[in-house]
């Protein structure tokens, strides 16, 4: 397994290669959205644990996915994209999954094009 630091590091320049995709379509930032991210679970008991860790203390929306027997956390939180405020959401779930010794799969959301670009 990895040191924290590297997968850190290894976590930000994932999540920057996603924000420059978004960036190529038309994506602003600054607008709030839905943003979900996903841990994997190596049980339906650490899954409802971790859940239970984001609902309650308000962290984001969680809920317990399951397919196929592998179980999965989806934590969902509104918010922007800006660079510093996704790398560090991110980087908390990076944490929270090392600490509960989850697999962090990272983050999505539908781009977000603001009416006077669109136009």
């Amino acid at each position: 397994m990895k040191n924290t630091v590297q997968t850190l590091m290894d976590t930000a320049a994932a999540d920057t290669e996603l924000l420059q995709v978004l960036d190529q379509q038309g994506d602003h930032f600054a607008l709030s959205r839905d943003v979900e991210f996903v841990l994997r679970a190596p049980s339906e008991e650490r899954a409802s644990l971790v859940a239970g860790f984001f609902n309650d203390l308000h962290y984001g929306d969680a809920t317990v996915g399951e397919h196929e027997g592998l179980y999965s956390v989806f934590v969902t939180v509104h918010t922007t994209i800006e660079q510093p405020v996704i790398l560090s959401i991110s980087g908390f779930i990076t944490c929270i999954s090392q600490l509960y010794d989850m697999e962090y799969d990272g983050w999505s959301c539908a781009p977000q094009i603001s009416r006077a670009i669109a136009n």
